[in-house]
């Protein structure tokens, strides 16, 4: 299968970039969206030209590094699905896709396909931790939690910060990434002595990068984990009930 690619170029954070079209052949079904640009990558070294740069690691849809713009959609045209998750099969011979890194103020282009997502990390600091000493680990079943709590906090937890939501969202907002952060500590018994100060801490410090949730619900449809967009009224009332 022979692909044409127009991606995204950008040499540095304050250097101008731009669109060039790449053409690769012997692409495969079997391959993922990270390996046809690996195979980019050898074609281009091979030229004598500077390599693509993107952010990957596990490339088993957990780390979240891997998120891109395909054809402006964040992670592509496949839902509940990260960029490396993507496959080729969903392309026919002769296709043209369009690569371009997260769009967002929040995400500022480092090179190429690369953003600093370091403000995800910034919220995390404010608040999306427990501090209370518990001492050595206790046996699974001494602290009761309902059931209903313990499924939608690891709901929210399957939140991998891959900044889509972000990306997908009119707004640039983070409200969904803040909100599945916020309830994953907020819904269990051990977060519950720090609770408004986490949301308030988290929410502000949100505030300060990312722009407002006005429902689109874009970030939801976009979401590789496919996050409810229920987290961020969770978020919400959280927030006034700590602001009281």
């Amino acid at each position: 299968m022979k692909l044409t690619l127009k991606m995204w170029r950008q040499s540095g954070p304050d250097a101008p970039g731009g669109f060039q079209t790449y053409v690769v052949d012997g692409v495969t079904d079997e391959m993922s969206f990270l390996e046809l640009l690996d195979v980019l990558n050898e074609q281009l070294v091979g030229e004598g030209e500077e390599p693509v740069a993107f952010d990957s690691d596990c490339r088993e849809g957990i780390c979240g590094s891997c998120g891109v713009m395909i054809d402006g959609q964040a992670h592509g045209p496949q839902r509940g699905t990260a960029t490396c998750q993507l496959h080729m099969r969903l392309y026919k011979d002769g296709d043209t896709i369009v690569v371009e890194p997260f769009r967002s103020a929040g995400f500022p282009v480092i090179k190429d396909l690369m953003v600093d997502r370091s403000a995800f990390d910034r919220i995390i600091e404010a608040g999306g931790f427990i501090t209370a000493p518990t001492g050595s680990a206790p046996d699974a079943n001494l602290i009761a939690v309902p059931k209903m709590d313990s499924d939608r906090a690891m709901d929210a937890a399957a939140c991998i910060g891959c900044g889509a939501c972000v990306a997908a969202c009119p707004n640039g907002a983070g409200q969904l990434f803040t909100a599945a952060k916020l309830a994953h500590l907020n819904l269990l018994p051990q977060g519950q002595p720090e609770r408004q100060r986490r949301t308030i801490g988290m929410v502000e410090e949100m505030e300060n990068y990312f722009g407002s949730c006005t429902n689109h619900r874009e970030c939801s449809a976009a979401c590789p984990k496919e996050i409810s967009i229920d987290f961020i009224a969770m978020l919400n009332r959280d927030y006034r009930k700590a602001r009281r």
